[in-house]
C-alpha cells in the first residue's frame, strides 16, 4: 500500500505539465476470474521535452507506446506507475496490460452469488482506484472525456457513465458495447457495472425538457426484494427538488442506480451511474431509520450529480465541499420534498453525533483539511468531513438566509460548470448573493478545528421573571477558537395536557464569550429553556439547572421531535464529557425511551444506552448495570406496540446485551417460536441476529451456525454466519476468527468486517486479552501488505476495546511512541487509544 501513495506536490507539478483530451479504454472481462484485459489510449497536451507519470496498478504490462514509440514496459512500469520522458506538445499513449479484480470493494470488485453462482461486477474508484482498471492520470484536476468499450458475456447488463448502447457480437457467446465518450468528468466518478443483473427501467422529464431514462438494477437472487417504484419515486422527487432551487438542470444524460454487493460504503456518486450496498434492498424487516437513511442516500448521491460530478475539487482538501453539500442538500430535499419530514431532527441525532464525537479526538482537523496525499485523504472520509460540514453548511444557510444560499449555489454551477474549484469559488457566489462578507466567517468555521460550548446564564427574580439572559460560550484548551453562531433559543412550557410545548423563540446572532439577550428580559421564565433551538449551529449545548431538572423528569413530555433530540444530545454529551455519571444516563433512557416516536432517534439512544452499560458504567456496577439493562429492554419489548419499529428495535438490542441464563432463555425462545410478541416476526436477518447471542452467550455452537447457513446459503448468510462463527466465547473460537484475517489474505471485504464484529462480540472481554500483544505486533505487517480498505477494517476492527483497561491504554502508548509512522496508520491507532482513555474518564466520574 504504501507505494501506491500520490502527494499533493506531484500532483501539482503534474497538472502544470499535462492537460488531458480524452481517454479511450477498452476492455475485455471474458479473459477468466483473476484478470481481465485493459487497453488505453490517452490523448493528452504536455509542456514539451518533459517528464511526468501514468498512474496503472497492473498484472501485467504488456506493451507502452507513446507517440508511435515503443517503450520497455520492464524499465518504465513498477506495476503501480509508468514513467513517461521527452513528451511532445501534443502526445498519444497506449498502454496494453491485464489487471487484476479485487474482492476488496477497490477497482473493479468481482462477487460470485452463492445462490446460482452468477458473476458481478462493479467499480469502486474513489478515491484513486481507477487505476486499477485503466492507465490514468489520477487526480481530480485532470479531467477528461472517457470513451469505455467493453466486452462481456452476452447475457450480462454492461452499464458505465454514458447511456448504454446496442452491443455487437463479439462471438463465442460474448458481446461488445461502445460506449459514447462521456463529459468531461474527473476519473474517480467514471464507473463500469457488469453482470446479469436484473433492472427495472422509467424516466422523467428534466426541467430542460430533455427526458432521462431511469434504472435501478439488483442481483438477479435479490430482485424480489426490490421496491424500484419507491426508489424510482424517491428519485423523481430529489430530481424535482434540486433542479428547481439550483437553477440548473440535471447535467448528464441518463441516471441509473445499482445496488451491488460487498460495497464498503452506503453509495458511490458515479456520473450517472450511482452505485449503492444492498443492504439498501430489504429482504427482511428493517428499521424504519433505516428506511428513512435509504431515502437520504439516495438524494445524497443525487446532489453529488452537480456538487462534485458537474462542479469538482481541484484536490482532496475540499473533499469536505462534496460531502458536506450532499450532506446539507440530501437532509434539506428529505425533509422538503418526501414524506420524511422529520429529516432534520434524524441529521441532529446521527450526523451531528459523529460529528463531535470526531471534533473531540485527537485527530481532529478543520473541515478544509491538510491533505498532503492519498493516504490523508482515506483517513479522512469521517464525521468532520460529512457531518460537521453539512452542519457548517446548515449554519451558512442560516447566516446569509436560504434563499441567498441557493442562489449563490445556482450561480457557482453556473460559472463553474464542468470544471474544478476550490473553497474561495463558492463563497464569492455567496458573498454576491447575500451582501455578506464570508471571509472572516470561513476561517474561524472552516479552517479551524474543535467544537464549541454554549451554556445559558439566566437571572431571575421572585416573580419569575427574567432580570438578566447571557450566552456563554467556551472552547477546549487544545483548539480555543470562540465562533459566531447564528442560532434560535426557545422557551418551553407545559400545556393543558402536560406536553412541553415551544411558546417563544428569539433568533440571534451570538459572539465572543458572552452575548447578552436583551430580548428575553422581561419575560416569564419557562419550565425549560433550549439554547440552539431548532439545531441551526453547530455546538455542544448544556442547559440551566432548571431546565436540565425539568428535561430529566419528562423529556419524553417534550412535544416537538426536534427539541426532544436536542435534549436528549446534551445529555449524552454530558455524559461523555465526564460531567453527569453513566449511571443517570441509563436510568434516563430507561426512563423516557418507550415513548420516542423518531426511528433514528430511538436507535441512537439505544445504541448509547448499550455503549454506556458496556463501556461508561464504572466496573463495580458494570454487571449489574448490563443486566439491568437488558431486563428493561425486553420489557420495552413486550410492552411496545404489535408490530411496531419500537418493538422490533428493543428486540433487536435487547439481543445485543442478553447475558445472563434468564435472558439467553428469552432469546431461544423467541428464535424457536416458543415465545411469541404479537405483531413480530422472526424473519431470517432478525433469526441471525438472536442466533449470534446465543452462540455468544454459550447456548448454540458451530453446527447450529452451519445449519442456518445451509438455510440461508446467501452472500448475507455468509456475512451472518462469519460474525456468528467469530463470537464463538471460547480461545480457540477467537483464535480461528483471528487467523482467518490474518494469517490469509483471501476474505473478502464484507467478511472481513463481520468476522471482526464477531471477533469482538464477547460476554466475557478476558477471551480477548491474549490478543493485546498480537494485535500490536501484527499493525505494520498488515498494513504494509493489504489494500487501505481492507487495513482500515483491520486496525479498528481487531483492536481489543471490549477490556476498556488502563493495561489496554498504556501498551496502545507503547506502540504509538515506538511507531512514528505511517502518519495514517497511527491516526487510526491514535483514535483507538483516545475511545479507551474517554472510557476511563467517565468511568472514574460514575465511580465517584
Amino acid at each position: 500500500m504504501p507505494g501506491e501513495n500520490l502527494t499533493r506536490i506531484e500532483a501539482q507539478e503534474r497538472a502544470a505539465l499535462v492537460t488531458v483530451a480524452s481517454y479511450d479504454v477498452v476492455l475485455d472481462l471474458t479473459t477468466g476470474p483473476t484478470t481481465f484485459g485493459s487497453t488505453t489510449t490517452v490523448r493528452f497536451i504536455a509542456t514539451p521535452g518533459a517528464s511526468t507519470f501514468i498512474d496503472a496498478i497492473t498484472s501485467t504490462v504488456h506493451s507502452v507506446t507513446l507517440n508511435g514509440g515503443a517503450l520497455d514496459p520492464a524499465v518504465v512500469s513498477d506495476g503501480i506507475r509508468i514513467q513517461l520522458d521527452g513528451l511532445q506538445a501534443e502526445n498519444e499513449l497506449i498502454v496494453v496490460a491485464d489487471a487484476l479484480y479485487t474482492n476488496t470493494g477497490e477497482g473493479l470488485h468481482r462477487f460470485v452469488d452463492p445462490v446460482d453462482n452468477e458473476v458481478y461486477l462493479y467499480s469502486q474508484f474513489e478515491v484513486p482506484d481507477s487505476r486499477r482498471v485503466f492507465a490514468v492520470f489520477e487526480q481530480p484536476d485532470l479531467k477528461a472525456k472517457f470513451a469505455f468499450t467493453v466486452t462481456a458475456p452476452s447475457k450480462w447488463q454492461v452499464v458505465s457513465n454514458s447511456t448504454t448502447p446496442e452491443p455487437t457480437d463479439a462471438g463465442n457467446g460474448a458481446s461488445t458495447w461502445a460506449f459514447a465518450p462521456t463529459h468531461v468528468i474527473s476519473s474517480y466518478i467514471t464507473a463500469l457495472i457488469a453482470g446479469p443483473y436484473a433492472v427495472v427501467r422509467g424516466e422523467l422529464v428534466s426541467s430542460d425538457g430533455r427526458t432521462i431514462p431511469l434504472g435501478v438494477f439488483s442481483r438477479k437472487s435479490l430482485s424480489e426484494y426490490l421496491d424500484a417504484d419507491y426508489i424510482l419515486e424517491k428519485t423523481r422527487q430529489g430530481f424535482a427538488y434540486y433542479e428547481e432551487k439550483f437553477g440548473y438542470a440535471y447535467p448528464f444524460d441518463k441516471y441509473d442506480q445499482m445496488f451491488v454487493p460487498e460495497f464498503n460504503a452506503g453509495a458511490m456518486e458515479n456520473a450517472g451511474a450511482v452505485t449503492f450496498t444492498e443492504t439498501y434492498i430489504f429482504r427482511s424487516k428493517v428499521t424504519d431509520a433505516i428506511k428513512e437513511r435509504r431515502v437520504v442516500t439516495i438524494l445524497h448521491e443525487l446532489a453529488h450529480m452537480w456538487f462534485g460530478d458537474l462542479v469538482t475539487m481541484t484536490w482532496w482538501n475540499d473533499l469536505w465541499l462534496n460531502e458536506s453539500f450532499a450532506e446539507w442538500a440530501s437532509t434539506i430535499a428529505t425533509a422538503e420534498a418526501t414524506e420524511w419530514h422529520e429529516a432534520w431532527t434524524t441529521f441532529a441525532v446521527m450526523e451531528k453525533s459523529w460529528a463531535y464525537k470526531q471534533d473531540q479526538l485527537p485527530s481532529t482537523h478543520p473541515v478544509v483539511a491538510t491533505i498532503r496525499d492519498l493516504d490523508d485523504v482515506l483517513v479522512n472520509f469521517d464525521g468532520i468531513t460529512y457531518a460537521k460540514g453539512g452542519s457548517v453548511l446548515k449554519q451558512l444557510a442560516a447566516w446569509v438566509g436560504i434563499d441567498a444560499f441557493f442562489t449563490g449555489v445556482g450561480s457557482y454551477f453556473q460559472k463553474h460548470q464542468w470544471g474544478n474549484t476550490e473553497l474561495s469559488d463558492l463563497l464569492v457566489e455567496l458573498e454576491a448573493a447575500s451582501g455578506r462578507d464570508l471571509s472572516g466567517w470561513a476561517q474561524l468555521w472552516l479552517e479551524t478545528a474543535g467544537v464549541n460550548t454554549l451554556r445559558p446564564e439566566i437571572a431571575a427574580d421572585e416573580t419569575g421573571t427574567i432580570t438578566g439572559f447571557t450566552v456563554l460560550q467556551t472552547a477546549a484548551a487544545d483548539y480555543p477558537t470562540i465562533r459566531p453562531h447564528r442560532l434560535a433559543i426557545g422557551f418551553y412550557t407545559f400545556n393543558d395536557a402536560q406536553k412541553l410545548v415551544r411558546t417563544h423563540r428569539v433568533e440571534l446572532d451570538v459572539d465572543g464569550s458572552t452575548t447578552d439577550v436583551p430580548a428575553l428580559v422581561g419575560q416569564k421564565r419557562p419550565d425549560l429553556i433550549l439554547l440552539n433551538d431548532d439545531d441551526l449551529s453547530y455546538a455542544k449545548v448544556r442547559l440551566d439547572p432548571v431546565s436540565e431538572a425539568v428535561a430529566l423528569e419528562h423529556l419524553s413530555a417534550i412535544e416537538s421531535p426536534l427539541a426532544r433530540a436536542l435534549v436528549w444530545g446534551s445529555v449524552w454529551d454530558a455524559t461523555r464529557d465526564a460531567e453527569t455519571t453513566a449511571r443517570d444516563f441509563v436510568r434516563l433512557v430507561l426512563n423516557n425511551v418507550a415513548t420516542e416516536t423518531e426511528s433514528t432517534t430511538l436507535r441512537t439512544v439505544l445504541g448509547q444506552v448499550v455503549l454506556t452499560a458496556s463501556y461508561y458504567v464504572a466496573q463495580p456496577y458494570r454487571e449489574a448495570v448490563t443486566t439491568e439493562v437488558a431486563d428493561a429492554l425486553w420489557a420495552l419489548a413486550q410492552g411496545a406496540a404489535a408490530g411496531s419499529d419500537a418493538q422490533f428495535q428493543f428486540v433487536k438490542f435487547f439481543a445485543s446485551v442478553a447475558a445472563t441464563p434468564a435472558q439467553l432463555e428469552n432469546v431461544a425462545a423467541l428464535r424457536s417460536g416458543s415465545t411469541v410478541l404479537d405483531g413480530l416476526t422472526v424473519d431470517t436477518d432478525l433469526a441471525w441476529e438472536l442466533l449470534t447471542a446465543l452462540v455468544a452467550g454459550g447456548r448454540a455452537d458451530a453446527a447450529e451456525i452451519d445449519a442456518a447457513l445451509a438455510a440461508d446459503n446467501t452472500a448475507t448468510g455468509a456475512q451472518s454466519a462469519a460474525l456468528a462463527r467469530a463470537a464463538l466465547p471460547t480461545a480457540e473460537g477467537k483464535l480461528v476468527a483471528w487467523s482467518s484475517l490474518i494469517d490469509v489474505d483471501t476474505a473478502a471485504t464484507t467478511i472481513v468486517r463481520t468476522t471482526a464484529a464477531g471477533f469482538l462480540r464477547v460476554n466475557d472481554s478476558g477471551l480477548l486479552e491474549p490478543f493485546v500483544s498480537t494485535y500490536f505486533e501484527m499493525l505494520q505487517r498488515v498494513w504494509e501488505a493489504r489494500s487501505f480498505s481492507i487495513g482500515e477494517k483491520l486496525v479498528i476492527g481487531l483492536y481489543p476495546a471490549p477490556l476498556n483497561n488502563q493495561a489496554l491504554a498504556d501498551a496502545t502508548k507503547t506502540w504509538l511512541d515506538a511507531n512514528p509512522e505511517p502518519a495514517a496508520l497511527r491516526r487510526l491507532v491514535v483514535e483507538n487509544l483516545a475511545g479507551v482513555e474517554r472510557s476511563l474518564r467517565v468511568q472514574a466520574r460514575d465511580a465517584e
